[in-house]
């Protein structure tokens, strides 16, 4: 899919909390004594007063900063997550607001479990290559859900990315096609009142990650005309990192290429926000002239395939704390008890 309009990514910004919780001290209470150790070493976790909106937030102003737009140029607004504060109310109004945006502006929020942030970049690269608006806000944020014990306590992290979409001249980054690949593959679930989501063991693999990435990434390197080697970057949705390394390997794509936006060991999975925190890793040290290759997984289930090309730009929009300055700002938790207190796992009422 591309465009009427050429468009590209005028601006982004990550977030990442500053605490980290090392798995070991989630395996000490949960794990039987030798068991296999954990996928990740440690993993991103919230502060009392940070949620996805605060976060949101944080990542927006950093991306609008980059784009050096005024705030109400943007058109559009868009929060891709799976945890938002409120069951009933949207949190891209509250974002909207806090940076400026409102009143005139397209604003929801969008839910697709770990591509919720890709899905809005697609609607953003829509409205502005449509020239129903001058600019678009993306964002992919999650303060990850996971059961106490539950395999996806080790890899589950909070944080994610935002990105401001605008016609091509203003682009760090522009877009040369996307594509859209979803079935319907129960792997990942929360039903209505239920605490915590649940995922479908065997399915999680085969025919969900596996399947939908490589069917997606696939289908736009056709479209594209192009293979691995064409491409300096690649970034891929991480749930654990050999996932992303055998994904890359059965497209050509070599682990140096994908290195600088495999940060699941050091964040976890942050849902929503884990391939876009891993793009903007890579936007990050990326140069002129590097074609970046980027697909994104969600449950449920579907991926999103982008191909970007970096231009002059970037040398002149990077001004604001890097992925790295994030995930090295950090505060560790050796409590287990203290992580269920952080993440509200406690329920005394």
């Amino acid at each position: 899919m591309k465009p009427r309009q050429a468009v590209g990514i005028a601006g982004y910004g990550a977030y990442v909390p500053r605490f980290r919780v090392q798995t070991a001290a989630i395996a000490a209470t949960w794990r039987p004594r030798g068991a296999a150790g954990a996928p990740v070493a440690e993993k991103s976790v919230p502060g009392a007063d940070e949620d996805v909106v605060t976060m949101a937030i944080e990542a927006a102003r950093t991306a609008i900063g980059r784009a050096g737009i005024d705030p109400s140029s943007i058109g559009a607004v868009w929060v891709g997550t799976e945890s938002k504060p409120y069951a009933v109310k949207p949190s891209a109004t509250i974002v909207a607001e806090a940076l400026d945006i409102t009143p005139s502006v397209v604003a929801a929020d969008m839910e697709f479990a770990c591509k919720a942030g890709s899905e809005a970049m697609q609607a953003a690269v829509a409205f502005v290559g449509a020239g129903m608006v001058e600019g678009a806000l993306a964002v992919g944020m999650d303060t990850a859900q996971s059961k106490p014990g539950d395999a996806l306590e080790y890899t589950a992290g909070c944080g994610g990315a935002a990105y401001v979409f605008a016609p091509a001249e203003q682009s760090l980054a522009t877009v040369e096609a996307s594509l859209s690949y979803v079935t319907d593959t129960p792997d990942f679930f929360r039903r209505e009142g239920a605490a915590y989501p649940e995922h479908g063991g065997r399915f999680t693999g085969e025919p969900s990650y596996f399947h939908h990435t490589l069917a997606a990434s696939r289908r736009l390197l056709q479209e594209l005309g192009a293979s691995a080697g064409d491409f300096r970057y690649a970034v891929f949705h991480q749930p654990v990192p050999k996932f992303v390394h055998r994904v890359a390997a059965e497209l050509g794509f070599s682990r140096e290429q994908i290195h600088d936006g495999l940060l699941a060991p050091r964040m976890g999975n942050a849902y929503a926000g884990s391939s876009l925190v891993g793009l903007a890793a890579i936007l990050d040290v990326a140069e002129p002239g590097d074609r970046i290759f980027f697909c994104s997984y969600g449950s449920g289930a579907g991926s999103d395939a982008f191909s970007f090309a970096v231009t002059e730009r970037i040398r002149h929009q990077r001004a604001g704390p890097t992925v790295r300055d994030y995930l090295d700002r950090r505060r560790e938790i050796t409590d287990y008890g203290h992580y269920l207190r952080l993440r509200r796992k406690i329920r005394i009422s």
